[in-house]
């Protein structure tokens, strides 16, 4: 006879069935703990038995530590997270950011798409809209960026979106409406807020796409002195122009 075995959810299993289960789950990395996922998604998988919340988690928190190192290792495990509790919105946002990142553009798009549904929240759209550009839909991106509501919208969002929409414009060949469209209060050079890196930087790529080459030059050094995160090549970016 054969024996009985009860999964993570507290569902009994036989051995062949806990098996297969067993195969299909990607292995997690040594020493990933339940606890090291972030409080607020903890909370969001509360609605999940423990024993299932604590397995899901365990992958997202292998899906979040292998992104940067092995994108599509890590998608393996938001993938996995999905099937385990499809219905919860945090497992559905993490794998498509982790799509995303892995360029996966229409997995991150149907999945990012999805959380928007299930929370009726925002905070994903300038990903979604750049997803649609990746996949060569600009005027998709436009829409996007056209019908947002911006009372909705985190400052950060704003931003984000902001510039996805100057490169969805300059895919369609509008490159000066590309660089005006970047143009405001937050182009400062003297400003040091989270986005202001990343905003610098896509005007000076812009103007440089425009054939601005001292104007580009410019905010590719203020992009560097603002990115005290590493998130762009700005400096590099300066440099090659300054040399050509």
């Amino acid at each position: 006879m054969r024996g009985k075995r009860t999964r993570a959810g507290g569902e009994e299993l036989d051995d062949a069935a806990l098996a297969r289960e067993l195969l299909e789950a990607p292995e997690l990395p040594e020493g990933v703990e339940y606890s090291d996922l972030d409080e607020e998604v903890r909370r969001e998988l509360l609605t999940l038995p423990k024993g299932l919340a604590e397995t899901v988690g365990k992958h997202l928190v292998a899906a979040g530590g292998l992104i940067d190192v092995d994108p599509e290792a890590a998608l393996e495990h938001a993938k996995y997270a999905k099937t385990k509790a499809s219905r919860v919105p945090i497992v559905r946002e993490a794998l498509g950011l982790t799509a995303y990142h892995a360029g996966n553009w229409q997995e991150a798009l149907s999945e990012l798409r999805a959380v928007r549904r299930m929370t009726r929240s925002d905070e994903h759209l300038a990903i979604i809209a750049d997803a649609e550009r990746a996949l060569g839909r600009p005027e998709r991106a436009l829409d996007l960026a056209k019908e947002a509501d911006k009372n909705r919208l985190s400052k950060a969002t704003q931003v984000e979106l902001a510039i996805v929409a100057a490169g969805a414009r300059r895919d369609l060949g509008q490159v000066d409406a590309s660089v005006v469209s970047l143009q405001g209060p937050d182009l400062v050079p003297s400003k040091r807020d989270p986005w202001s890196a990343r905003l610098f930087y896509a005007y000076a790529d812009n103007l440089a796409a425009a054939g601005r080459k001292d104007e580009a030059l410019r905010w590719f050094l203020n992009a560097a002195e603002a990115d005290n995160d590493d998130e762009t090549d700005a400096a590099e970016r300066a440099a090659e122009l300054a040399d050509e």
